[in-house]
Protein backbone atom coordinates (compact mmCIF):
# COMPACT_ATOMS: atom_id res chain seq x y z
CA UNK A 1 0.00 0.00 0.00
CA UNK A 2 2.76 2.45 0.97
CA UNK A 3 4.85 1.63 -2.10
CA UNK A 4 1.79 2.08 -4.33
CA UNK A 5 0.99 5.48 -2.79
CA UNK A 6 4.55 6.76 -3.12
CA UNK A 7 4.84 5.34 -6.63
CA UNK A 8 1.72 7.28 -7.64
CA UNK A 9 3.19 10.44 -6.13
CA UNK A 10 6.42 9.93 -8.06
CA UNK A 11 4.52 9.27 -11.30
CA UNK A 12 2.41 12.42 -10.85
CA UNK A 13 5.50 14.63 -11.06
CA UNK A 14 6.15 16.61 -14.25
CA UNK A 15 8.72 14.20 -15.66
CA UNK A 16 9.20 15.86 -19.07
CA UNK A 17 10.21 19.07 -17.27
CA UNK A 18 12.32 17.20 -14.70
CA UNK A 19 14.28 15.32 -17.36
CA UNK A 20 14.71 18.49 -19.40
CA UNK A 21 16.11 20.34 -16.37
CA UNK A 22 18.44 17.46 -15.56
CA UNK A 23 19.78 17.63 -19.11
CA UNK A 24 20.15 21.42 -18.98
CA UNK A 25 21.62 21.94 -15.50
CA UNK A 26 22.25 18.59 -13.81
CA UNK A 27 19.51 18.93 -11.16
CA UNK A 28 15.75 19.27 -10.81
CA UNK A 29 13.26 19.61 -7.93
CA UNK A 30 10.29 17.36 -7.19
CA UNK A 31 7.90 19.40 -5.03
CA UNK A 32 5.97 17.85 -2.13
CA UNK A 33 7.29 14.34 -2.71
CA UNK A 34 6.75 13.55 0.98
CA UNK A 35 4.01 14.86 3.28
CA UNK A 36 5.02 16.71 6.48
CA UNK A 37 3.96 13.77 8.67
CA UNK A 38 6.15 11.43 6.60
CA UNK A 39 9.09 13.83 6.93
CA UNK A 40 8.68 14.02 10.71
CA UNK A 41 8.49 10.23 11.01
CA UNK A 42 11.65 9.73 8.94
CA UNK A 43 13.60 12.37 10.87
CA UNK A 44 12.62 10.66 14.14
CA UNK A 45 14.35 7.48 12.98
CA UNK A 46 17.70 9.19 13.50
CA UNK A 47 17.49 8.38 17.22
CA UNK A 48 16.87 4.65 16.62
CA UNK A 49 20.41 3.24 16.24
CA UNK A 50 19.18 -0.25 15.34
CA UNK A 51 17.98 1.17 12.01
CA UNK A 52 21.51 2.02 10.88
CA UNK A 53 24.73 0.22 9.94
CA UNK A 54 27.12 3.11 10.71
CA UNK A 55 27.32 6.71 11.90
CA UNK A 56 29.76 9.32 10.55
CA UNK A 57 30.81 12.47 12.41
CA UNK A 58 31.81 14.76 9.57
CA UNK A 59 34.38 16.81 11.48
CA UNK A 60 36.39 13.67 12.28
CA UNK A 61 36.97 13.04 8.57
CA UNK A 62 37.22 16.63 7.33
CA UNK A 63 33.82 16.38 5.61
CA UNK A 64 32.35 19.40 7.40
CA UNK A 65 30.36 19.56 10.65
CA UNK A 66 27.28 17.57 11.58
CA UNK A 67 26.71 13.87 11.20
CA UNK A 68 24.90 11.24 9.19
CA UNK A 69 23.91 7.59 9.47
CA UNK A 70 23.63 4.93 6.77
CA UNK A 71 20.54 2.73 6.97
CA UNK A 72 20.94 -1.02 7.22
CA UNK A 73 18.92 -3.51 5.19
CA UNK A 74 15.98 -3.91 5.20
CA UNK A 75 15.42 -0.22 4.52
CA UNK A 76 12.47 1.58 6.15
CA UNK A 77 9.42 1.13 3.88
CA UNK A 78 9.26 4.80 2.83
CA UNK A 79 12.94 4.86 1.89
CA UNK A 80 12.73 1.57 -0.01
CA UNK A 81 9.58 2.68 -1.86
CA UNK A 82 11.14 5.97 -2.96
CA UNK A 83 14.30 4.21 -4.13
CA UNK A 84 12.28 1.64 -6.09
CA UNK A 85 9.96 4.26 -7.63
CA UNK A 86 12.55 6.84 -8.67
CA UNK A 87 15.11 4.47 -10.21
CA UNK A 88 13.12 3.34 -13.31
CA UNK A 89 12.28 6.96 -14.13
CA UNK A 90 15.99 7.85 -14.12
CA UNK A 91 17.60 4.76 -15.70
CA UNK A 92 16.81 5.75 -19.34
CA UNK A 93 18.34 9.19 -18.75
CA UNK A 94 21.41 7.60 -17.12
CA UNK A 95 21.86 5.35 -20.16
CA UNK A 96 21.51 8.26 -22.56
CA UNK A 97 24.03 10.32 -20.59
CA UNK A 98 26.58 7.50 -20.65
CA UNK A 99 26.08 6.96 -24.36
CA UNK A 100 26.61 10.68 -25.01
CA UNK A 101 29.77 10.73 -22.85
CA UNK A 102 31.16 7.57 -24.47
CA UNK A 103 30.92 5.50 -21.27
CA UNK A 104 30.28 1.77 -21.58
CA UNK A 105 28.08 1.23 -18.50
CA UNK A 106 24.36 0.71 -19.08
CA UNK A 107 21.69 0.35 -16.42
CA UNK A 108 18.80 -2.15 -16.28
CA UNK A 109 15.21 -0.94 -15.91
CA UNK A 110 14.80 -2.66 -12.54
CA UNK A 111 16.57 -1.45 -9.38
CA UNK A 112 16.96 -4.95 -7.93
CA UNK A 113 18.79 -6.10 -11.05
CA UNK A 114 21.17 -3.16 -10.72
CA UNK A 115 21.71 -3.85 -7.01
CA UNK A 116 22.51 -7.46 -7.83
CA UNK A 117 25.23 -6.15 -10.13
CA UNK A 118 26.55 -3.99 -7.27
CA UNK A 119 26.57 -6.95 -4.87
CA UNK A 120 28.40 -9.16 -7.35
CA UNK A 121 31.07 -6.44 -7.54
CA UNK A 122 31.46 -6.51 -3.74
CA UNK A 123 29.27 -3.45 -3.10
CA UNK A 124 26.83 -4.94 -0.60
CA UNK A 125 26.31 -2.19 2.00
CA UNK A 126 23.20 0.02 1.66
CA UNK A 127 23.82 3.71 0.98
CA UNK A 128 20.52 5.56 1.73
CA UNK A 129 21.19 7.80 4.72
CA UNK A 130 19.84 10.36 7.15
CA UNK A 131 21.81 13.55 7.76
CA UNK A 132 21.46 15.80 10.82
CA UNK A 133 22.82 19.34 11.13
CA UNK A 134 22.79 21.76 14.06
CA UNK A 135 23.85 25.41 14.44
CA UNK A 136 27.16 26.04 12.65
CA UNK A 137 27.11 22.68 10.83
CA UNK A 138 27.75 22.31 7.10
CA UNK A 139 28.65 19.71 4.50
CA UNK A 140 31.69 20.24 2.28
CA UNK A 141 31.35 19.87 -1.47
CA UNK A 142 31.69 16.20 -2.38
CA UNK A 143 30.59 13.30 -4.60
CA UNK A 144 28.98 10.08 -3.34
CA UNK A 145 31.12 7.47 -5.10
CA UNK A 146 31.34 4.14 -3.26
CA UNK A 147 32.89 1.68 -5.70
CA UNK A 148 33.18 0.66 -9.32
CA UNK A 149 29.41 0.47 -9.82
CA UNK A 150 27.96 4.00 -9.82
CA UNK A 151 24.48 5.11 -10.82
CA UNK A 152 24.94 8.67 -12.13
CA UNK A 153 21.95 10.29 -10.38
CA UNK A 154 20.80 10.50 -6.77
CA UNK A 155 18.15 12.28 -4.71
CA UNK A 156 17.89 14.21 -1.46
CA UNK A 157 14.64 15.01 0.38
CA UNK A 158 14.50 17.87 2.87
CA UNK A 159 12.72 16.64 6.02
CA UNK A 160 12.76 19.93 7.95
CA UNK A 161 11.00 23.22 7.23
CA UNK A 162 13.25 26.21 6.41
CA UNK A 163 12.79 29.29 8.61
CA UNK A 164 10.67 27.30 11.09
CA UNK A 165 13.09 24.49 11.97
CA UNK A 166 16.36 26.03 10.78
CA UNK A 167 17.95 29.01 9.07
CA UNK A 168 20.74 28.85 6.50
CA UNK A 169 21.68 25.33 5.46
CA UNK A 170 20.98 25.71 1.75
CA UNK A 171 21.61 22.80 -0.62
CA UNK A 172 24.41 23.83 -2.99
CA UNK A 173 25.64 22.39 -6.30
CA UNK A 174 28.76 23.39 -8.19
CA UNK A 175 29.49 22.61 -11.81
CA UNK A 176 33.07 22.63 -13.07
CA UNK A 177 33.28 23.18 -16.83
CA UNK A 178 36.45 22.78 -18.90
CA UNK A 179 38.50 25.99 -19.13
CA UNK A 180 35.85 27.98 -17.25
CA UNK A 181 35.18 29.11 -13.69
CA UNK A 182 32.89 26.85 -11.64
CA UNK A 183 29.19 27.67 -11.60
CA UNK A 184 27.20 27.54 -8.32
CA UNK A 185 23.49 26.82 -7.85
CA UNK A 186 21.62 27.20 -4.57
CA UNK A 187 18.63 24.86 -4.76
CA UNK A 188 15.43 26.17 -3.11
CA UNK A 189 13.78 23.39 -1.09
CA UNK A 190 10.82 23.27 1.28
CA UNK A 191 9.89 20.44 3.64
CA UNK A 192 9.08 17.31 1.63
CA UNK A 193 10.67 18.57 -1.58
CA UNK A 194 13.27 16.40 -3.30
CA UNK A 195 16.14 17.36 -5.54
CA UNK A 196 17.51 14.92 -8.09
CA UNK A 197 21.05 15.67 -9.21
CA UNK A 198 24.10 14.25 -10.94
CA UNK A 199 26.42 12.20 -8.72
CA UNK A 200 29.64 12.86 -10.61
CA UNK A 201 29.42 14.24 -14.12
CA UNK A 202 26.89 14.88 -16.89
CA UNK A 203 27.05 15.67 -20.59
CA UNK A 204 26.70 19.27 -21.76
CA UNK A 205 26.30 20.54 -25.30
CA UNK A 206 29.09 22.74 -26.68
CA UNK A 207 29.93 24.36 -29.99
CA UNK A 208 32.04 21.32 -30.91
CA UNK A 209 29.71 18.66 -29.60
CA UNK A 210 29.11 17.27 -26.12
CA UNK A 211 31.59 17.43 -23.27
CA UNK A 212 31.61 16.36 -19.61
CA UNK A 213 31.02 18.68 -16.68
CA UNK A 214 31.92 17.68 -13.13
CA UNK A 215 29.44 18.29 -10.28
CA UNK A 216 29.78 18.40 -6.52
CA UNK A 217 27.15 19.04 -3.86
CA UNK A 218 27.06 20.18 -0.25
CA UNK A 219 25.15 22.17 2.36
CA UNK A 220 25.96 25.72 3.49
CA UNK A 221 26.44 26.57 7.16
CA UNK A 222 23.34 26.50 9.39
CA UNK A 223 22.79 29.76 11.24
CA UNK A 224 20.21 28.36 13.68
CA UNK A 225 18.02 25.33 14.38
CA UNK A 226 18.28 21.75 13.18
CA UNK A 227 18.01 20.27 9.68
CA UNK A 228 17.34 16.65 8.68
CA UNK A 229 17.73 15.29 5.16
CA UNK A 230 17.10 11.91 3.55
CA UNK A 231 19.69 10.92 0.96
CA UNK A 232 18.77 8.30 -1.66
CA UNK A 233 21.75 6.81 -3.48
CA UNK A 234 20.98 3.98 -5.88
CA UNK A 235 24.31 2.12 -5.92
CA UNK A 236 25.45 0.25 -2.81
CA UNK A 237 28.87 0.58 -1.18
CA UNK A 238 31.87 -1.73 -0.96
Amino acid sequence: MLQSKLSERVESQDWPSILSELDAQGWSCLPSLLAPVECTALAALYDEPARFRSRVAMARHGFGQGEYQYFRYPLPPTVAALRESLYPRLAPLANRWNETMGLAARYPEDLQEFLQRCHQAGQQRPTPLLLRYGPGDYNCLHQDLYGEQVFPLQAAVLLSQPQRDFQGGEFVLTEQRPRRQSRVDVVPLMQGDAVIFAVHHRPAAGSRGSYRVNLRHGVSRLRAGHRHTLGIIFHDAS
